[in-house]
């Protein structure tokens, strides 16, 4: 039997929700569908908090699971959260990048919109430097 086979063997039998496990464990009920449906597994603390909750040994805990495929789910994972963090340091680049082309736009349409006022109120005087 598989681990999250196992996993969701065990809290059945002890009569538990997912939530009402996750939170003995303090995770969320999330956390507990992805272990059981083999999309993730525990961290070391959370396997030895499970063996702990169920009385059992680690070994009888994780006996048959594959350790390729736990290698192969945990590199998955790092690679998403690599991503992730990409994706949230471009975004943050683009907005500050934003703000300075924002800024500068404001800063030009400022003058010349001050340029034209001042051009109306005196408008003999050359604000902008020009000879004619």
């Amino acid at each position: 039997m598989k681990f999250h086979e196992k996993l969701q063997s065990l809290r059945k039998k002890q009569g538990l929700s997912q939530e009402e496990l996750g939170f003995e464990l303090q995770v969320s009920r999330q956390t507990i569908s992805k272990w059981e449906a083999g999309q993730s597994y525990p961290d070391f603390q959370r396997l030895v908090m499970l063996s702990d909750y169920f009385d059992m040994t680690l070994d009888e805990l994780i006996k048959d699971i594959d350790v390729q495929d736990v290698r192969e789910k945990s590199l998955t994972d790092e690679k998403v959260s690599s991503l992730f963090a990409d994706v949230e340091k471009t975004k943050s680049v683009i907005s500050k990048a934003w703000k300075i082309v924002c800024y500068c736009g404001i800063a030009i349409l400022a003058a010349v919109l001050i340029a034209f006022i001042l051009h109306l109120i005196f408008p003999g005087w050359n604000f902008l430097w020009v000879t004619k």
